[in-house]
């Protein structure tokens, strides 16, 4: 039988004609500014995102970390929703790389409002974290994969330039709030000091991010990059990938955005499994069960099926460029012979 992975975007393997790219990918020293190919990625993302340059980095979490610290000292205060994923999936960096503190803020499926941005500035005064930075994302994981939309995006910058903030996009899926907005990931970036983009999810890459913003930004971002150890050498090998994928792959999202809601469909009409249409916005799709997640994962896997739990009783499934339209129709059939006992 086989597998249908649903766990994440990042379980893609590299198409035959990537791992060509891969092949004959041209390469230099990276760290000497040396590599054509990292060049190359670098300014086609800082023009695709409206920035002025961009740094080629190994991972999402690196790139966010490092404008971070860019922006931030100890003592310092980052703003952000709280379920974002410098919160919830960067291993507690923000405190511990820069001694930083993160100022949580409640959102609506992941997005803010100018209002609550500006009443959790703190006040200048000795008894307070200074804050420095508002950290956004898009789309947002947690809130179900969801994409801001342009003038509320907008509308939160604005307030958190007025208080005087950096403004950092989390863009790891902003390839798909671009085709699912129908909206340039520069309608999005370029209202930003930096914007992190992922190679690595939806598009499938098998490694790298980037990180973009004003030229000083960058400029810094790469002194830290090396502090982090994330000065690679040959990179230009994984940045090939990282090309192929932003020139190939992001169309074709379309077609995970159109798979996710097949799926949700699909399980909506399963006994013992809830899932709130409206929230399907991308790839992904999450469902409230009856049953233990944890219980209902161990169901899935025993006929082929890989889902993560996101609570006691919900589950992510994450459609991806792996899992075709059959698999989807597959992988229902799959589910509701699990869940018929």
């Amino acid at each position: 039988m086989k597998p249908i992975d649903f766990r994440s975007d990042t379980v893609t393997k590299p198409t035959p004609a990537m791992r060509r790219l891969i092949a004959d990918a041209e390469v230099g020293d990276d760290v000497y500014g040396e590599d054509p190919t990292v060049r190359r990625l670098e300014e086609r993302v800082a023009e695709r995102l409206g920035l002025e340059a961009a740094v080629f980095v190994p991972s999402g979490t690196q790139a966010n970390q490092i404008a971070i610290g860019a922006y931030c000292r100890p003592g310092d205060e980052v703003l952000t929703e709280e379920g974002s994923h410098i919160l919830q999936y960067e291993g507690g960096a923000v405190p511990a790389l820069w001694g930083v503190q993160p100022g949580p803020l409640p959102g609506e499926r992941g997005l803010l409002k100018p209002e609550t941005v500006t009443a959790a500035v703190r006040e200048d005064n000795i008894h307070n974290p200074r804050t420095r930075l508002l950290s956004l994302e898009n789309t947002h994981n947690r809130g179900g994969g969801t994409v801001w939309p342009v003038e509320r995006f907008k509308a939160v910058v604005e307030a958190g330039r007025k208080a005087g903030l950096a403004v950092h996009l989390d863009g790891a899926r902003l390839f798909n709030a671009e085709v699912a907005a129908g909206q340039p990931a520069s309608a999005w970036a370029s209202l930003t000091d930096s914007t992190s983009v992922c190679f690595s999810k939806g598009l499938g890459a098998p490694v790298g991010s980037a990180l973009a913003g004003k030229k000083d930004v960058i400029r810094e971002a790469r002194r830290l990059r090396k502090r982090l150890g994330g000065g690679m050498r040959q990179a230009g090998i994984l940045a090939a990938a990282a090309l192929y994928a932003l020139e190939h792959h992001v169309e074709r999202l379309a077609e995970d955005h159109a798979n996710a809601r097949r799926l949700a469909e699909g399980l909506a009409q399963v006994p013992g499994v809830k899932v709130d249409l409206a929230r399907v916005e991308t790839n992904m799709v999450f469902a409230d069960l009856v049953r233990p997640a944890a219980e209902a994962s161990a169901l899935l896997l025993k006929q082929g099926v890989l889902a993560n739990p996101t609570g006691p009783h919900s589950i992510r499934l994450v459609c991806h460029l792996d899992v075709s339209t059959a698999d989807i129709d597959d992988a229902l059939a799959r589910i509701r012979k699990a869940f018929a006992g």
